[in-house]
């Protein structure tokens, strides 16, 4: 080895151990560390038990749809402060430019392997995917814009439930998401559903649970309330694993549990399948 190669050498070392490194993933289901990269590389899927860690609703599109097929629509609706909570103007700004995103679901047109439907993908980085004014009527309007051009619709959902910063106004959103999927059932077309970590609350207790086929990423959480608040109330211990994808798919409550790798050719295959090309 030549003198200058033993320098190169050196000098890429030392400038590489000068870079910050991102830090490894803790899976929260195993507990199992897995270096970053190795994450990046299996779609932030757990290489260890399989569990599909959360991603933003830009990853999420990046990985679903066809490339450069995405055009956003409602992309400029922010939210009001309805009930005037304290601070929540200054809380929605905050995560604005935390995150790039206006609110925490993300509508548009899209294709996936060359099938054309409209896309709804919520972000749990933004307030938990709470749903407040703004995330319901952009479902709603999503329901509108697939019934009038003749489209399915695939909604990934995420969240945490009703946004309690805009009171009854966010809980109202429950009954104009499910009216919305209504109407659009009657017209006949198709929705998906994808669960994804975690769907909960209000958003379990309406369009959520209303596709005509519900999958779920393995074994993210599913649910409305919480353990404690349902073992209170029922006065019974509920099982472990009561509100996760694979105990629903048990129960009958999701249809079919897919991996990440496979969620693409799964949506584009049920959406052949509803116009009768698939036998």
């Amino acid at each position: 080895m030549t003198m200058e190669e033993l320098f190169r050498q050196v000098t890429q070392k030392f400038y590489n151990d000068d870079q910050p490194k991102e830090p490894d993933f803790k899976c929260p289901r195993c507990q199992k560390t897995t270096p970053a990269k190795t994450m990046q590389e299996n779609m932030l899927v757990c290489p260890v038990c399989g569990y599909s860690s959360r991603l933003t609703a830009r990853d999420r599109l990046r990985l679903t749809c066809d490339k450069d097929s995405f055009t956003e629509t409602e992309a400029g609706m922010t939210s009001l402060n309805p009930i005037d909570f304290p601070d929540y103007e200054e809380k929605i700004a905050d995560l604005r430019e935390k995150t790039g995103l206006a609110e925490a679901v993300v509508t548009g047109i899209c294709t996936i392997h060359n099938e054309r439907c409209v896309i709804a993908v919520m972000d749990s980085h933004f307030m938990m995917a709470s749903m407040g004014s703004v995330v319901g009527e952009k479902i709603a309007r999503a329901f509108e814009l697939a019934g009038n051009e003749g489209l399915p619709i695939v909604i990934f959902t995420a969240s945490g439930g009703a946004r309690m910063q805009e009171g009854l106004v966010s809980l109202m959103q429950m009954a104009k998401t499910s009216g919305a999927a209504a109407k659009f059932s009657e017209k006949g077309g198709l929705y998906i559903t994808v669960l994804t970590d975690p769907t909960t609350g209000g958003v379990t207790a309406s369009f959520a649970s209303l596709g005509d086929v519900i999958i779920a990423e393995p074994k993210v959480l599913i649910g409305f309330a919480g353990r404690r608040v349902i073992e209170g109330t029922i006065k019974q211990q509920l099982p472990e694993d009561f509100q996760s994808a694979e105990f629903m798919l048990k129960n009958g409550f999701v249809d079919m549990i897919v991996e990440r790798r496979n969620m693409r050719r799964t949506i584009a295959h049920l959406i052949r399948l509803h116009r009768g090309e698939v036998r």
